[in-house]
């Protein structure tokens, strides 16, 4: 059986977490958690009226309708590896969704002019270069890549790695934290980056990753309320090491995918 037939052990993974996940990552503390410290850091400067969006491993949705409120006219199409997370962003959303594993070729009928992916990309690792030029594929000349990716720069990636390990709200074998100047230089001919970000501390943790640490969701609008703040003199550390993520956005250029070196 060759390697694009093969099944990716992360699609079924998600369908075991899913609940859980939709309940911790999508509550109104880590979505206020996402506005204030991923979606409008990524997004300063952009203008995104109008245009056509794709949403990488979309999940149910919930990226898609943030980046709505701050983009009239703004159009998403999602793109998930789990059927289940398809079924719910049509319904969540009224768009379109299409069951995708972006580790294996993927020829797109349709082009953007964005795409987002949030902590997506480091769970394609079975074939990053693979994934990366279907992303190029998926948007135009011009558009832009936006991602947040947990960063191997941290001072905490060893914990990490054990943790991915012993941990079965992770599939270890194919997710691990990124590098990004490893990434880019892989996406290389087709994206430039334009801006990096590290941030992520103890918000980070308590509040996006709550499920991770087993907070309960009761507790997560007082713990915001208190490193919310923290979180913002946090992110003013200098350096890599300090932060969970890198925020990254890269340019498409105007090199075909399939003609490039």
């Amino acid at each position: 059986m060759s390697a694009d037939n093969l099944p990716n052990p992360q699609s079924a993974h998600y369908g075991t977490i899913h609940d859980a996940y939709e309940a911790h990552y999508y509550d109104a503390a880590s979505m206020e958690y996402r506005h204030r410290f991923l979606y409008q850091p990524l997004l300063e400067g952009l203008r995104l009226d109008g245009a056509s969006v794709a949403d990488l491993a979309c999940g149910s949705g919930h990226n898609s309708l943030a980046l709505r409120g701050y983009f009239p006219g703004l159009r998403t199409t999602g793109y998930d590896i789990s059927d289940a997370a398809c079924r719910d962003y049509r319904a969540n959303t009224g768009e379109a969704a299409h069951l995708v594993d972006l580790t294996k070729a993927y020829s797109p009928q349709e082009s953007h002019d964005a795409a987002l992916i949030i902590g997506g990309l480091h769970h394609c690792v079975l074939d990053l270069e693979t994934t990366l030029r279907n992303v190029a594929r998926l948007i135009r000349p011009g558009g832009h890549f936006m991602m947040m990716e947990p960063s191997d720069d941290s001072f905490l990636s060893g914990i990490r790695r054990i943790w991915y390990r012993a941990d079965g709200y992770f599939e270890a074998d194919t997710e691990h934290a990124l590098k990004h100047d490893a990434l880019a230089a892989m996406a290389c001919p087709y994206f430039v980056p334009e801006k990096v970000v590290y941030t992520g501390g103890p918000a980070f943790y308590a509040i996006l990753n709550s499920l991770i640490l087993r907070i309960p969701l009761g507790a997560k609008p007082s713990l915001a309320r208190l490193l919310f703040p923290i979180e913002s003199l946090y992110n003013r550390l200098p350096g890599r090491a300090p932060f969970a993520v890198f925020l990254a956005r890269w340019r498409r250029t105007d090199v075909p995918v399939d003609d490039a070196a």
